[in-house]
C-alpha cells in the first residue's frame, strides 16, 4: 500500500469533513497578529514559547507539513515571510483562502516532508514542524532536510508524538482503557490487522506511524542540531492524558557561521 499517496487524499477529505486541524483562523486571529499578539501550537493545546522565536520581521520561514490555514497566516501576519510545504492540495488551499481573505503574502508547496528538493540550501531562517511527521514512514530525512535548507544560527521548531502513544489497543482506547498491545516503530496498515486498518480507511482517516525517540530526537541530533528547547503536551481527550504526557516540542539550531553580510537568527 502507498501510505504516503493515500494520506495526500485522506487529508483531502478530512478537509471536508472539517478535522479541527483543517479550519482556517478567523479575521481577529490575523487582525491580533498584525498588532503582536499572537500564538502558535506545534502540539494539541500548549502555545510555543515566544522566547523559542527569533525578531519575525522578514524572517524566512518554512512551514513544514503546516497546511490548514493555522500556523502559516498567524506567522505571515506577524512578519515573516512564509512558505508552506503540505502533502494535501485542499489543506494548502485553507492557507491560500486566509492569505486572499486578509491580503496577506504566502507562497505554498505541494510535496513530500521529507523531500526538500525544491528548496536551495540555506533558504530559510525558521522551519516551523507541527505534530505531522506521525504522517510519515521515517522521521530521519525530514530532520536531515530541515538542516539542510536551514541557514546557520536557523531554529528549528517541531513538535512530535511520544512513542507511548502507539502501544495501546485504540479498540480499548476509545472505551477509555489502555491495554498496551503494539511494538515501536508501529505503523497502522502493518501493526494492525487488514479488518481494523480498513476501518480507518472507510472514515478516511489518515493511516500513522510510531516512531522511536532514538529518531525523533536523537535523528535531530545525528542531522546536526543542538537541542535548545523541550516541552511536553497532551491531549486531553486521550486517557493517557490521566497518566503522562504524550507530545513533545523541540527547539533546535543549526549551528555554524553565517555568511557574510547575514545575520544569525539567534544574535
Amino acid at each position: 500500500m502507498d501510505v504516503s499517496s493515500y494520506n495526500r487524499s485522506a487529508w483531502d477529505r478530512q478537509v471536508e469533513k472539517g478535522n479541527r486541524w483543517t479550519i482556517p483562523v478567523g479575521p481577529d486571529v490575523i487582525s491580533a497578529a498584525r498588532h503582536g499578539d499572537w500564538t502558535i501550537v506545534l502540539t494539541p493545546t500548549k502555545p510555543v514559547p515566544r522566547d523559542w522565536f527569533p525578531d519575525l520581521a522578514g524572517l524566512q520561514v518554512l512551514c513544514l507539513a503546516s497546511g490548514g490555514g493555522q500556523q502559516v497566516p498567524v506567522l505571515a501576519a506577524a512578519g515573516a515571510s512564509v512558505t508552506v510545504l503540505d502533502s494535501s492540495h485542499a489543506q494548502l488551499a485553507q492557507d491560500r483562502l486566509v492569505a486572499e481573505r486578509e491580503g496577506l503574502t504566502i507562497r505554498t508547496a505541494q510535496g513530500d516532508m521529507a523531500d526538500l528538493s525544491a528548496f536551495a540550501d540555506g533558504q530559510f531562517q525558521m522551519v516551523v514542524h507541527p505534530c505531522s511527521n506521525c504522517f510519515a514512514p521515517a522521521v530521519r530525512p525530514v530532520w536531515r532536510e530541515a538542516f539542510r535548507v536551514l541557514r546557520p544560527g536557523g531554529v528549528l521548531l517541531a513538535g512530535f508524538s511520544n512513542p507511548v502513544l502507539f502501544i495501546f489497543d485504540d479498540s480499548r482506547v476509545e472505551q477509555g482503557e489502555l491495554a498496551v498491545r503494539h511494538a515501536v516503530p508501529y505503523a497502522d496498515h502493518t501493526s494492525l490487522t487488514d479488518e481494523e486498518c480498513r476501518r480507518f480507511i472507510d472514515k478516511d482517516e489518515p493511516l500513522v506511524f510510531g516512531h522511536t525517540l532514538e529518531d525523533q530526537i536523537g535523528g535531530q541530533l545525528d542531522a546536526g542540531f543542538v537541542l535548545t528547547g523541550f516541552y511536553e503536551d497532551q491531549d486531553p481527550q486521550h486517557p493517557l492524558s490521566k497518566f503522562l504526557p504524550a507530545f513533545i516540542a523541540t527547539r533546535a539550531v543549526k549551528t555554524g557561521t553565517p555568511s557574510v553580510g547575514e545575520k544569525s537568527v539567534e544574535d
